[in-house]
């Protein structure tokens, strides 16, 4: 995968776009869920709008060393760099055109994101850049290049965090599980002999993979599975009908 600020059209769009801050926000968030879709014959790729370059470990290039073995790791066809300030995020139009470009390069269906609420500045103001551009993608007099285009659904993946109600939905993440795991420790600068990691939450001095995985259990608990990524949505979920309601009660 290349870092690339190339906005070339896929010949195919994608299934499915994580667009997240910093490289490595995506495999700890929706990592499982990314493969999942992956499995399954869908699109998937991902946009880092940093570089990651104000982390206390490692630098912009080793990360993005990092991300390239992780992309191949979790199989997506395309993962993209902006280069945009790390720590100091904008939500102004010089940033919002930028992504709205490569939005209508790659023409995702879905777009999965930070949740708007969060310790670390950039989560916060990515969730609202991403929300902006989605929506100013499919104006037609944006002097932006590309045709119009705006994804169907915007997603918050809100797994590690405190501040996030409930989900809206689980996504049973349990056979793609050591794969997510596997694509966070090609993180090697960040994750090493780590104990903490992003907005994982600290559980004492646990290992980090350990921590990972008694998240995702408590999440996959929730629809009935051993291991889970919380969403939230803004839109209600459509039910075809109350015989396909799959997560028992009891």
């Amino acid at each position: 995968m290349t870092e690339s600020l190339e906005t070339q059209a896929l010949r195919e769009p994608l299934d499915v776009l994580a667009v997240m801050a910093h490289p490595d926000d995506a495999e700890l968030l929706c990592g499982g869920a990314l493969i999942k879709s992956v499995s399954r014959a869908q699109r998937v790729g991902v946009i880092d709008l940093t570089a990651g370059e104000m982390g206390s470990s490692g630098s912009a290039s080793i990360r993005g060393q990092e991300a390239d073995r992780a992309s191949k790791i979790m199989g997506l066809v395309e993962r993209r760099c902006l280069r945009l300030p790390d720590a100091a995020l904008q939500n102004d139009n010089e940033s919002c055109h930028l992504l709205v470009k490569h939005l209508r390069a790659l023409r995702p269906r879905i777009v999965v994101t930070h949740w708007p609420v969060g310790r670390h500045r950039d989560h916060r103001i990515a969730a609202e850049l991403v929300r902006d551009a989605c929506f100013l993608s499919a104006l037609k007099k944006l002097d932006v290049e590309g045709e119009p285009f705006r994804p169907m659904k915007l997603v918050y993946a809100t797994a590690f965090r405190e501040d996030a109600s409930p989900p809206d939905f689980v996504i049973d993440v349990t056979d793609h599980v050591d794969r997510k795991l596997e694509a966070i420790s090609a993180y090697s600068s960040q994750f090493e002999d780590a104990t903490k990691g992003g907005e994982v939450l600290p559980g004492g001095d646990r290992p980090l993979a350990e921590q990972i995985r008694m998240q995702l259990a408590h999440y996959g608990s929730l629809i009935r599975v051993p291991y889970g990524e919380p969403f939230r949505i803004v839109e209600a979920l459509e039910v075809e009908d109350l015989t396909i309601l799959n997560v028992s009660t009891f």
